[in-house]
């Protein structure tokens, strides 16, 4: 049981970096592909219908850890305390950089809410990344339970971690790269003309970034955490998830070559899916790997009861369902005719 919630658990998080991760990426690029107000206005209208909705996978994965895992959120939580408090204050300033642009005609105004929207979107793509970066790596838990990180020591990964260290920050850079490649292949089939010309030329140029920096943090990975050569070979099924990252990664590539919008938004899906798949595989059956193995937080010996686990499960199962008949019925059908524009070679 406690695996099944393990896999649930990490399986929230994938869909969110999906679904939010592309309107993150388009806040993240909306002021270089979009210039004027009425160009603006357009990207933006690109994800106002399901910006908010996406993020309802964030709020059930934290539900989720709090129900299954209570010993790891609160060990987590307390460590983390002041990124994850900036993690909040930047998705205050999405928020509130999509919605107060409106409210005065007044060019400075829309131009302050327009920078503050892109800097909190790019931000958070970053912290998001240096976060999964820090759980990969494991962080500094004592015999106690718990842990304290600063924001920085000397940037070496050693056993005193700071949250940023140069392989967490190349896993932020990683995921800001990803992401803003997944919101510029959502523009390049959610906007028109100059739009969508500037927002593909985007991804052409982001794609070979994220190749590199896909490479290196994987190789990095495997240097930093020695669970997930572990893993692996205890697990090498766990090789399908890599293969399929790989296989979105570069059918991205080749669908947006030939002008399949649509396919190559979804091919990316499937990259950034897999690639949190890929790290949930390598750090299992840790939850919270921590630098000395023996202290790391285990699904198995951090779960709840066994009941509460089942009864959860019950619940967990209508209400996701519910979550997902919102988001299409609710979030994204309300999208006129999605990806039906720019879906063939001749654009």
């Amino acid at each position: 049981m406690e695996t099944i919630w393990f896999c649930l658990l990490w399986f929230m998080f994938a869909m969110y970096v999906v679904l939010d991760g592309f309107d993150i990426g388009v806040g993240a690029l909306h002021l270089w592909v979009a210039r004027g107000d009425a160009e603006r206005r357009q990207v933006l209208r690109s994800v106002g219908p399901v910006w908010d909705g996406n993020e309802v996978w964030l709020v059930a994965a934290g539900g989720t850890l709090i129900m299954a895992f209570p010993a790891v959120f609160a060990t987590s939580f307390s460590g983390f305390y002041l990124p994850l408090m900036i993690v909040l204050w930047l998705l205050l300033g999405r928020a509130l950089g999509i919605e107060l642009r409106h409210q005065v005609d007044d060019p400075l105004w829309t131009q302050f809410w327009d920078v503050i929207f892109a800097l909190s979107s790019l931000l958070l793509a970053v912290f998001l990344g240096v976060a999964l970066g820090n759980v990969v790596r494991g962080v500094p838990i004592d015999g106690t339970g718990r842990f304290f990180e600063p924001f920085w020591t000397d940037f070496r990964v050693g056993d005193r971690t700071g949250i940023l260290d140069w392989y967490t920050v190349l896993i932020g850079l990683t995921a800001a790269a990803a992401l803003v490649h997944h919101g510029a292949l959502w523009l390049s089939a959610r906007t028109d003309e100059a739009v969508q010309a500037r927002a593909r030329r985007a991804a052409g140029v982001l794609w070979p970034v994220v190749l590199v920096l896909a490479v290196l943090a994987t190789v990095a990975s495997f240097a930093v955490q020695p669970n997930v050569g572990d893993s692996l070979a205890a697990r090498p099924w766990g090789l399908g998830f890599a293969l399929l990252s790989a296989g979105g990664l570069i059918g991205s590539l080749v669908f947006r070559k030939r002008g399949r919008a649509r396919r190559a938004f979804l091919a990316s899906g499937v990259f950034l899916f897999a690639l949190v798949c890929c790290a949930a595989s390598g750090i299992y059956p840790y939850l919270l790997p921590a630098r000395d193995p023996a202290l790391g937080m285990i699904a198995h010996d951090n779960a709840a009861g066994a009941h509460g686990l089942a009864v959860g499960l019950a619940w967990w199962i209508p209400g996701m369902l519910m979550v997902c008949v919102y988001s299409y019925l609710i979030v994204y059908r309300r999208l006129p005719a999605i990806f039906s524009i720019h879906d063939d070679a001749t654009h």
